[in-house]
């Protein structure tokens, strides 16, 4: 038993994995960074439909909508518009890349303050933006904030919590994205209706920055992190306290020590050694698994949530409800996949989600089409579009308990110490150029291929769900220092691992 707090000890695990009253609350304040990136996903999407930030920015996107037999896929085509949701992500593409080094340099837990206030900033100058300028600034920063703690926090989610329980603590942060996307779309609704409206929807992305700078402050730095950096009596405090007082931690720091020494021996630049033959593998999942992750259309349908449910039928306060139902599918079912991925393994969830997602794709695109034409120029009756609802809803079900969290889940923790930061870096930085691409291309997309989107999404999850039912090993339960035999022993992998020495 944990001094404090109950206690599960885990096997498969060279140490004692307990959970810890500790370990339980360092983990949630770190995974509440997620806030700040949903909060921004969700209020995106609302602010794009509200008619006073659509006549101060962008009017020509309502001169579009007042003309006759406007179809209907094609309202919200503009590039300036999408511009304004994209700026983001090629700040937090940039971020995220540095960010590895920052990481390295003072800490996850200093990264992650570092974004939560670099977002603030963001927020507060969007609040009070007066022109496009203004705008696309307070994106940038968003952008930059988003970055750090997206790279940061999956990873000291990874190595605070106890291998056994490793998938079930690192399903927070995307818990907390969830939140802050539900969060936003109800503050859209609230504010839909005024003319500042929009002002007050971008504006109080201050309070989830607000509330996790401050949580992160509170924390401790990973054991992990401290050893790096040479603070071996502070790594082994920080031990002590997520372990539990009573626990011995004394194999676990110089397990710690020797992985941190193995990898100073080396003296190479991490972005040169995470390309070596030996971690061919490990690169190619921290590319795939974020690109796939995007491609399965859940970040567009997300962002454009009311857009898209306004283009299929629902009026703007329908729409905007819409979003939330299916924001709050989504929170219900990272709950599900937080009880159940450490108990039936990463692969089973990938493979259910993915079946259940391509069917929904197909779904939804036959509705469309039967229902609003080729041409997308007939109205859509409210009986389908609930129908469409209803299958947006099941699909996005599917993706909260697979893809979703286990996107940020499988970088954090295949990868050895020395190219931990550098690996999730990457990772980070694929996602982010693929939503921006997508985030570019999605409106245009829906206004040329109209029902056919959806076919476009459901095709790349069918690539995908073979891709990981052949490619990626199942990782539960293994101690991250020991992750190396799960290549070894993979048909595929251990061409690459074998007889490799360590450097």
């Amino acid at each position: 038993m944990a001094v404090g707090g109950f206690a599960v000890d885990g096997p498969g695990s060279s140490f004692k994995g307990k959970i810890t009253v500790s370990v339980v609350i360092t983990c949630i304040v770190a995974a509440s960074s997620g806030l700040i990136f949903g909060y921004d996903i969700g209020i995106s999407g609302g602010v794009t439909t509200m008619v006073p930030f659509l006549h101060k920015f962008f009017p020509s996107v309502l001169r579009k909508a007042a003309e006759a037999k406007t179809n209907m896929y094609c309202v919200f085509d503009s590039q300036l518009l999408t511009s304004f949701t994209s700026s983001l992500y090629i700040a937090g593409l940039a971020a995220s890349l540095v960010a590895s080094r920052v990481t390295a340099a003072i800490g996850r837990k200093n990264t992650i303050v570092i974004g939560g206030c670099t977002f603030l900033a963001g927020a507060a100058i969007n609040g009070g933006a007066a022109n496009i300028a203004m705008l696309i600034l307070g994106r940038i920063l968003l952008g930059f904030g988003v970055g750090f703690t997206n790279q940061a926090t999956p990873v000291y989610l990874s190595e605070v919590a106890p291998p056994k329980w490793r998938g079930a603590f690192n399903t927070g942060f995307q818990f907390f994205i969830a939140i802050g996307v539900v969060a936003a779309n109800c503050i859209n609704y609230g504010t839909a209706k005024h003319t500042w409206g929009w002002r007050l929807s971008l504006g109080l992305a201050i309070v989830p920055a607000i509330i996790m700078t401050t949580g992160a402050l509170l924390i401790s730095d990973t054991p992990s992190s401290l050893v790096e950096r040479g603070k071996l009596e502070q790594a082994k405090k920080s031990l002590l306290k997520i372990r539990g007082s009573d626990a011995d931690v004394e194999d676990e720091l110089a397990e710690l020590k020797r992985s941190s020494e193995v990898a100073k021996a080396a003296h190479r630049e991490p972005f040169v050694t995470i390309f070596e033959r030996q971690y061919r593998p490990h690169l190619v999942m921290a590319i795939a698994i974020p690109f796939f992750q995007q491609l399965t259309g859940i970040n567009v349908i997300a962002f454009y949530a009311p857009v898209l449910f306004q283009s299929v039928g629902f009026g703007n306060d329908s729409a905007l409800i819409a979003a939330i139902i299916l924001g709050l599918v989504n929170l219900g079912s990272i709950l599900v996949s937080t009880f159940v991925v450490d108990r039936y393994g990463r692969k089973f969830l990938f493979m259910e989600g993915g079946i259940q997602m391509f069917i929904c794709q197909v779904a939804v695109a036959c509705v469309l089409a039967a229902t609003t034409g080729v041409s997308g120029t007939k109205h859509i009756s409210k009986g389908y579009a609930v129908l469409v609802l209803v299958l947006m809803c099941t699909y996005a079900a599917g993706f909260g308990w697979s893809w979703g969290p286990l996107s940020w889940l499988i970088p954090s923790e295949i990868f050895p110490m020395k190219i931990r930061p550098t690996g999730q870096s990457i990772s980070v930085a694929v996602n982010f150029a693929t939503t921006f691409v997508l985030s570019q291309t999605f409106l245009s997309m829906l206004c040329h291929f109209k029902f056919g989107t959806f076919l476009f999404y459901a095709g790349w999850i069918a690539v995908m769900t073979i891709f990981v039912a052949l490619f990626l090993p199942e990782t539960k339960g293994i101690p991250l220092d020991s992750m190396d035999a799960v290549w070894e022993r993979h048909w595929y992998w251990r061409r690459f691992v074998r007889g490799q020495p360590e450097h």
